[in-house]
Parts: structure tokens; C-alpha cells; sequence
């Protein structure tokens, strides 16, 4: 895991390889039967995940926590190179999809002004890829909020996608 910086903050990042060519990665990804799979941290579903996959598209997404709150989320996207780069601005929505301040979930976020998501795929040669998820909060707030976790346990979700993506190739 390193950093990335915007300005002198330094951004939330993570990565991690699967054992899994690019495409299929790229698949678990951007499908929305593959995010229902992994969208939100441990113990958390998806019961919805409505996906506009395309440069000046927007994604709305549900995560319902183990005691049933739902958090929505909305992502619109800005750049996309398939099977290496997806750069969009993900925010806290209503179930319309409007956006909202974090705090009226009881979430703390702060998010690097002018900051957007970056999520890259990388083929490693030998059958792997590794993703590598740049988000618009900084690393410090991250990694106080839960956030950093969150993330670590959303890419443990999707390496499961993965391994059956795998199996069933």
C-alpha cells in the first residue's frame, strides 16, 4: 500500500493482486452481478446496484449494513480505458441517487478538493492482476474512519468474485 498525494495530502490508496487475468478482474469490477457480490464492507449486501458503465454515466449503488441500515452511494464517471483505468467521483446519495453529506449517515469523511477516484488494473504477466484503488479522502482520515478497513475488506469480497470467476472459466 502507498500513497498518493493531491497538492500536500496524501490520498487513500490501496492495492492488491489477484491471481486472475486482467479481464476478469475488470469484470468483477464493472458487472453488476459481480458488485452486488462485493460492494460494501464484511457482513454488508447490496440488495441494489444500478450501473451506467460509460464516460459521463452514474452508478447507484445500495450497501445495507448487518443491522439493516442502507448507506447509497453514487458514482458518475469521467474516464474510462478498458481493462486499465477508471477515473470517477464517488459520493454519499439518497436512494434518487442526490447527493448528501456523509455526516447524515454518521459517517465522517473528508474528502482532497478537486480529488477523483482512481481505480487501475495492471497485468502482472503469470495469470495476475493487480488492482489499485486511489480514493478522494486522505490517507489519515482514511485510516480513522474505518474507511482504510472498509476498503481492505471490500478487496478481500472481490478477490472471492474473483476466485469463482476463476473456477468457473
Amino acid at each position: 500500500m502507498t500513497q498518493s498525494t493531491v497538492g500536500e495530502q496524501e490520498r487513500m490508496m490501496i492495492a492488491r493482486v489477484f491471481d486472475a487475468p486482467r479481464e476478469l478482474v475488470w469484470k468483477a469490477w464493472t458487472e453488476p452481478e459481480y458488485v452486488m457480490q462485493w460492494w460494501g464492507p464484511k457482513g454488508f449486501t447490496a440488495p441494489v446496484c444500478k450501473m451506467d458503465f460509460r464516460v459521463g454515466g452514474k452508478s447507484l449503488f445500495c450497501m445495507k449494513s448487518p443491522d439493516g441500515q442502507e448507506f447509497w452511494n453514487a458514482i458518475e464517471y469521467h474516464e474510462i480505458v478498458p481493462y486499465e483505468k477508471i477515473v470517477s467521483s464517488m459520493y454519499f446519495s439518497d436512494s434518487k441517487g442526490n447527493k448528501i453529506e456523509a455526516a447524515e449517515y454518521g459517517i465522517e469523511h473528508e474528502a482532497v478538493d478537486g480529488a477523483y477516484d482512481v481505480t487501475l488494473f495492471e497485468d502482472l504477466g503469470n495469470g495476475q492482476t493487480k488492482l489499485t484503488h486511489i480514493g478522494n479522502e486522505p490517507m489519515e482520515s482514511a485510516k480513522n474512519s474505518g474507511q482504510l478497513e472498509g476498503w481492505k475488506q471490500v478487496l478481500d469480497k472481490v478477490d472471492a468474485v474473483v476466485a469463482g470467476l476463476v473456477q468457473a472459466k
